[in-house]
């Protein structure tokens, strides 16, 4: 890849995400005015439980389709037929995994039609539109992979109007049913647009299963990101109120919107990473180093404008949301932090480092769902966003930690790839 393919990439997957983060934002607008603090927290709580397992229904598979096709494009079908039969198989089981762990995790009472709904949206659909963005990511078409990325939040934004202007019940039941509605339909056109411009390949498994661990460990540092960012919604709801998990959710909400750029970057360089991985741990460590200015310059700038801007947001999301401001302000410094562990992350990852990532990541996540048990039931919110800022910091100290350390080890790298 070229200096101008990566530029261009990431230009698209800035200006898709920045489209993708805007119409998002609209329709979560709408949501909490329609469902209030408590029937979003609700809500939130049910995703939050589902993001955790959701890595585990594609297994890592389209990382390993992106790894192998960059390497070698005639890999394309075997990994993304493998890529497809191992999301349809595993999120069902999955489904029950939820449905059953949810009695436990979530507060008394939510409906098991919303659980099995939301877990259907993002175990199987969500999965599947994520793996055929990740077959575009793999041929550098981040064209391709923006406008998948973007197609299920205007289909969601369509499906935010209908809840708030129809006469229907405003409920976290009721917007779920609309939810996974709109998910399928982007999932049914990410499909049919990955089989006419790549083409297909043999429904088998047995390339994951040949992988199970790589895969596993993907699927793992994935889970592991999804517990440190979403477990403190699940523990707020269950061990404070839904209240409580709708507002801090709403704050978080905001920072996941700008980090977006960064994120954009992530996207466009991933290939890269793997790359520049194959002359050693030293070659995707310059790489990201070569980035890192640029994306922490944002988010430091980003960060300051976010606590600046925080009072402004009751406006928006209405009276049940107005401690959200206050929230805002305390986690306005994670994206700095994000930016600061995912590209030591990724050094990681495109170097084979990809069983280190999982276990630091995995380590950071028991830690954060330990910190959230201690701290919510004393300072609720309040202890929920300790917890984030400490566990995203030792993160990022952990990773440049081992990257600084293996990296002297590794050979220096030849040449640009």
């Amino acid at each position: 890849m070229t200096e101008a393919t990566l530029k261009k990439n990431s230009l698209w997957m800035m200006g898709g995400q920045a489209l993708r983060a805007g119409v998002q934002l609209l329709y979560f607008v709408l949501i909490a005015r329609a469902l209030g603090s408590a029937q979003y927290g609700s809500f939130v709580a049910v995703t939050a439980l589902v993001a955790i397992v959701a890595p585990f229904a594609s297994w890592g598979s389209g990382n390993l389709l992106i790894k192998h096709t960059v390497r070698d494009r005639r890999a394309f079908s075997t990994y993304w037929g493998a890529a497809v039969a191992t999301t349809l198989t595993t999120s069902l089981a999955l489904t029950l995994v939820v449905v059953a762990v949810a009695q436990l995790a979530l507060p008394p009472g939510l409906p098991l039609a919303l659980l099995v709904l939301v877990a259907l949206s993002d175990l199987l659909f969500a999965r599947l539109i994520d793996v055929a963005g990740q077959a575009f990511q793999a041929f550098q078409r981040l064209d391709r992979t923006a406008a998948l990325q973007l197609l299920p939040a205007l289909v969601r934004l369509a499906a935010a109007a209908l809840l708030f202007v129809l006469p229907v019940s405003k409920t976290a039941l009721v917007w779920s049913s609309l939810f996974v509605v709109s998910t399928a339909i982007s999932a049914a056109c990410a499909l049919v647009w990955v089989r006419r411009d790549l083409g297909w390949g043999p429904l088998s498994m047995r390339p994951v299963v040949r992988e199970a661990r790589e895969g596993g460990a993907f699927a793992l540092s994935l889970s592991a990101q999804s517990i440190y960012n979403d477990i403190d919604k699940i523990m707020l709801a269950r061990l404070v109120s839904t209240e409580a998990a709708g507002i801090y959710a709403a704050a978080y909400r905001i920072v996941d919107t700008a980090f977006t750029p960064v994120r954009s970057v992530l996207y466009a360089a991933y290939a890269r990473f793997f790359q520049r991985g194959q002359a050693g741990l030293s070659g995707s460590t310059a790489f990201a180093l070569q980035l890192l200015p640029w994306t922490g310059g944002y988010s430091l700038l980003v960060a300051g404008a976010l606590w600046l801007a925080a009072p402004i947001l009751p406006l928006l999301f209405g009276s049940d949301f107005a401690a959200t401001s206050e929230v805002l302000r305390w986690l306005s410094p994670l994206v700095l932090l994000k930016t600061l562990h995912y590209f030591a992350a990724d050094a990681l990852t495109g170097a084979g480092y990809q069983g280190t990532r999982s276990v630091v990541q995995v380590a950071v996540a028991v830690l954060n769902g330990l910190l959230n048990l201690w701290l919510l039931p004393r300072y609720g919110w309040l202890g929920a966003v300790w917890a984030s800022l400490a566990s995203d910091l030792l993160l990022a100290l952990v990773l440049w930690g081992i990257v600084g350390f293996k990296a002297r080890k590794s050979p220096h790298p030849k040449q640009n790839i």
